[in-house]
């Protein structure tokens, strides 16, 4: 019976662990909290495993000990599920108390933890290792937010104009924007509230997510203009290009063709042909917009994209891109049209490229590849915009990568990369990365210029744009020689910026560049002269897989080539964060972390030798 007891017992404290371990995200109010205290259990996976496989009896004291270990554990993982699923406002508002908690929780369960007779144990020097380091990692302060304490004080009770702005705070760092987030919210103080009588603190609550709802109704836009039809002025579910290069809904502007109009409503040009031209790109972007605001697309949206043809005016059906004779006019319009047909072929050619490899492969043996390479040196934005474009969706088939190369594409794309629209800019810089897959055009590149304008991008770019410059940065960069020359570009302090601005959403991708930057010297001197210890440390605790797994590369880097690197990561904390990295990390994560331990350790040797002597 009482070892019945006991496997029930270790298994219910591995339960505990495993369904902490599920908790991926925690409420931005006590993330760091969380985060911290989640990590200091996890640790203790290893732990209970080996204590429930023992073969010898456990010592006398042993089973009370795990029992009140068991029961921190308890309190812990209840406090982790509300961060982790409850309420963000409660949490908020009940801020210092649930700070308070979790000082309680770390308290009990190191109280726990040093109640427990390791030395009889016969643990395993991993083990031992692993949880001398837990004992004496220091607990985290409280990290609550204040701005947001503050902020939902203000809307409670403060005037109308620092109510917005502290409402608009509150709604963005906490992620209520849309009807859909708030919705959730509800649902989550339904259940935290349920069978509870009002009191004024529940009052409260429900008050400042009456005016968070108020909030998102009053910013329920109406449709960007670029995504309304020029004739009907309502959003559009089904837009279509047409010759001059402009987009309409395909039902204005089928009503306009079909009496008898043969210009363009707009622009008032003449049509050279009656095609429509379904425009997926917008549909898709008309998509992203209606998700991100939280509406519901038109009705009837996404159901009338055609199986395999092209609509004329006159309801006759015209072949699919992969009809050579549709490709080939459009390329004829690029070698003797006027800029304006330049324009709209280029335009179209982009989307026939984007659809489908057939497009990609006739539109190079129709020769548009040569052709689209000239577009990129117009001075018309729009162009140039659709002609780089092309290239890109071009370029996704792989055999048509050197075909562009070969047309001279190289210094023109870097050209827009440096002068043209933000959008240019991006897919010319979308361009280089999908080029530089091959590597002999990863050294064509690199010489011919454009790491420094692909730093330019990742410093003043949009988040699309750094994140295009970014991947192709990293691409160029896996070739030896491009990595001095992004060093001298100045990407290390413009990476080191992103590192410690993580709303901006670029973490992952510069961690990638500098881990693989700093295996060159250069990159290994520019890295260290940024300070990058702490940041490397904080990442290596609260970060993605991905993030821990290219912080402790870079750190690993710097430690193996500079003790004075090693002495900061001591000195900040770095045991704990590493230990659990070298239990529950991928694979190269385990090794990075192992090593760094061991970097760690014999520093500990060596300052203890200081000591002595």
């Amino acid at each position: 019976m009482a070892e019945v007891i006991l496997q029930l017992l270790f298994q219910s404290l591995l339960d505990i662990v495993n369904d902490i371990s599920m908790y991926r995200e925690y409420i931005k109010s006590h993330r760091k909290e969380s985060v911290s205290l989640a990590r200091r259990i996890k640790l203790l996976g290893p732990l209970f495993e080996e204590v429930r496989d023992l073969k010898e009896p456990l010592p006398e004291g042993a089973l009370a000990s795990f029992q009140a270990l068991k029961s921190a554990l308890e309190f812990s993982k209840q406090l982790l599920l509300q961060c982790h699923s409850g309420s963000k406002l409660y949490l908020v508002l009940e801020g210092e108390a649930v700070s308070s908690a979790f000082c309680s929780a770390v308290v009990n369960l190191g109280q726990a933890l040093d109640e427990l007779p390791y030395n009889s144990l016969f643990l395993s020097d991993e083990v031992v290792l692993v949880h001398s380091q837990l004992r004496r990692a220091k607990g985290r302060q409280s990290s609550l937010d204040s701005q947001l304490s503050e902020d939902a004080v203000t809307v409670l009770g403060g005037n109308r104009d620092s109510c917005k702005l502290a409402l608009e705070r509150l709604a963005g760092k906490l992620r209520l924007r849309t009807m859909s987030e708030l919705q959730q919210e509800s649902q989550a103080l339904q259940a935290m509230f349920a069978g509870t009588k009002r009191d004024e603190n529940i009052d409260k609550v429900y008050a400042l997510l009456g005016k968070l709802q108020e909030l998102a109704l009053s910013k329920n836009p109406e449709a960007a203009m670029d995504f309304q039809c020029p004739i009907s002025l309502e959003l559009m579910k089904d837009p279509v290009i047409v010759a001059t290069g402009q987009t309409y809904e395909r039902a204005s502007i089928q009503k306009w063709l079909d009496a008898g109009h043969k210009t363009c409503p707009k622009t008032r040009q003449p049509l050279t042909h009656l095609v429509l031209t379904p425009n997926y790109v917008l549909r898709s972007l008309i998509a992203h917009w209606c998700e991100t605001h939280g509406l519901e697309p038109p009705k009837g949206y996404g159901s009338s994209r055609p199986s395999g043809k092209l609509s004329s005016s006159h309801g006759i059906d015209v072949p699919h891109a992969t009809d050579l004779v549709v490709v080939e006019a459009l390329v004829q319009r690029l070698a003797t049209g006027q800029l304006e047909e330049k324009r709209a072929a280029a335009g179209e050619l982009r989307l026939l490229a984007k659809r489908s490899i057939e497009n990609r492969i006739s539109i190079a043996e129709a020769g548009g590849i040569p052709l689209l390479v000239e577009l990129l040196s117009t001075q018309d934005k729009r162009t140039q915009e659709h002609a780089v474009t092309a290239l890109l969706n071009l370029s996704i088939h792989d055999q048509n990568k050197g075909l562009i190369v070969l047309a001279g594409a190289i210094e023109p794309i870097v050209e827009v990369l440096r002068g043209g629209s933000m959008e240019a800019r991006e897919n010319a810089a979308a361009t280089l990365f999908s080029l530089s897959v091959a590597d002999e055009n990863k050294v064509t590149i690199g010489a011919s210029g454009a790491i420094p304008t692909l730093v330019d991008l990742f410093n003043s770019g949009s988040l699309r744009g750094k994140k295009d410059a970014a991947t192709a940065l990293f691409n160029l960069s896996i070739y030896q020689g491009n990595k001095a020359r992004a060093v001298r570009a100045g990407i290390v302090p413009a990476l080191m910026r992103e590192l410690l601005d993580t709303r901006a959403g670029m973490v992952d991708e510069s961690l990638a560049i500098l881990a693989i930057l700093v295996t060159h010297h250069e990159g290994r001197v520019a890295v260290g002269n940024e300070s990058p210890v702490p940041v490397l440390v904080e990442l290596i605790s609260s970060g993605s897989a991905r993030t821990k797994e290219n912080a402790a590369a870079v750190l690993l880097a710097l430690c193996s080539n500079d003790s004075a690197h090693v002495v900061a990561a001591h000195q900040l904390g770095a045991y704990l964060p590493l230990a659990e990295l070298a239990v529950n990390g991928t694979m190269r994560a385990r090794r990075k972390a192992g090593s760094l331990l061991e970097h760690l350790c014999k520093q500990d040797e060596m300052a203890e030798v200081d000591n002595v002597l």
